[in-house]
């Protein structure tokens, strides 16, 4: 199995992580209940929509990238990164579709992107992700990354189901 991580630069590559993203929105939609009514907090169709359409420009260079995984040519994963301030990257949509799991494809994608933040300037890194998503929250720790509160204004009644992390870099 031959696994390729590129920044996604060309329309093709864009269309290949809106399309990975709409998968994942759907995925947290389907892990539980709590997280559906998360992510319609967060993310419903029409803002959602908004954000696939300015997604290059909410992580353009210098200050973000957009990274996609290919395994045999076909995509499969991606994750994207941008500034919270001049200090701190924040982490973002990393998802591996469930047929390309066990490849270590979110591991080099997170690895990736805390590597050109370091380049970039960032001292630490910063994500969330639901309380429900155990490998990722194992992927994490065993990342370097530290649980902590939370980093920006989030709702009360999803306060119990998100885990947040940082990880200096």
């Amino acid at each position: 199995m031959n696994v390729q991580i590129v920044p996604a630069t060309t329309e093709a590559d864009l269309a290949a992580v809106r399309a990975l993203c709409w998968d994942y929105r759907a995925g947290l939609i389907a892990t539980s209940a709590e997280d559906a009514r998360i992510t319609e907090t967060f993310y419903p169709i029409p803002k959602y929509t908004v954000l696939m359409d300015r997604l290059a420009a909410e992580h353009a260079r210098p200050q973000g990238q957009i990274l996609l995984a290919r395994l045999d040519g076909a995509p499969v994963g991606c994750a994207m990164s941008h500034a919270l301030d001049p200090k701190t990257s924040e982490i973002k949509r990393l998802y591996v579709s469930p047929a390309a799991r066990s490849h270590g494809i979110a591991r080099r994608l997170v690895t990736q992107l805390m590597a050109q933040a370091r380049d970039d300037g960032f001292s630490r890194v910063v994500l969330d992700t639901s309380q429900r998503l155990t490998a990722a929250r194992a992927l994490y720790a065993r990342l370097g990354f530290a649980e902590r509160g939370p980093y920006q204004d989030i709702p009360e009644h999803a306060l119990p189901h998100l885990v947040f992390f940082e990880a200096p870099l």
